[in-house]
């Protein structure tokens, strides 16, 4: 089984900005605020949180299991 990668770059679809950040391990990221401009992001239609959308690395949880189970934090 492979090791679970936390970190994950973002990069806002609004201004292109893109900056690291570090997954929850127990739940998924709904909302993202970009530190640049501001723009709130939330997942594609069809993905589970924020990083599986924008990320450079999907979400703990689909990491492990392929699919996210976990509850979203709000």
């Amino acid at each position: 089984m492979n090791d679970i990668v936390l970190e994950s770059v973002l990069t806002c679809p609004h201004c292109g900005f893109a900056h690291a950040a570090t997954m929850p391990v127990d739940a998924c990221l709904f909302f993202h605020e970009c530190p640049h401009c501001g723009a709130l992001l939330r997942p594609k239609a069809g993905d589970c949180c924020v990083f599986c959308s924008y990320g450079s690395v999907p979400c703990p949880p689909v990491q492990q299991r392929g699919v996210c189970g976990k509850k979203a934090l709000r």
